[in-house]
């Protein structure tokens, strides 16, 4: 009995400071090369989930169709842009995402819906 008591604090100890990171902050991998070069195919990456304000040119992490996804902001809510020759706003509260290799990213620009809502965005990268 003595020996279990001496286990039971580090054991709750160990559970409540990996509970408190993983609300706190995320790791993950990059599983394609649409980030290249900034983050290559396989690299491990850390961010922060409680993040106060997104800004063009940060880089995400967001889920979309089920899936986390890794992509940076290029344009905000409220910003015009133009997807197939029409301008389009963003909307508010919402963001436009495009990976870093644009020649081999599936992003904002070849989705039904474009814009990732500030609710599907799970950590800002840290880079």
């Amino acid at each position: 009995m003595k020996y279990a008591a001496r286990l039971l604090v580090p054991l709750l100890t160990l559970a409540v400071c990996v509970t408190v990171l993983k609300s706190v902050f995320f790791w993950g991998y990059v599983p394609s090369s649409s980030m290249e070069p900034t983050l290559k195919r396989g690299s491990i990456i850390f961010g922060y989930c409680h993040f106060k304000e997104l800004k063009t040119g940060d880089i995400i992490v967001f889920e979309h169709d089920h899936k986390l996804l890794v992509k940076r902001i290029a344009a905000c809510g409220g910003d015009i842009i133009i997807i197939n020759d029409k301008s389009c706003t963003v909307p508010e509260d919402s963001f436009f995402v495009l990976g870093d290799n644009v020649d081999n990213s599936l992003d904002s620009r070849y989705w039904s819906d474009p814009f990732v809502p500030l609710k599907d965005v799970v950590a800002r990268v840290f880079t």
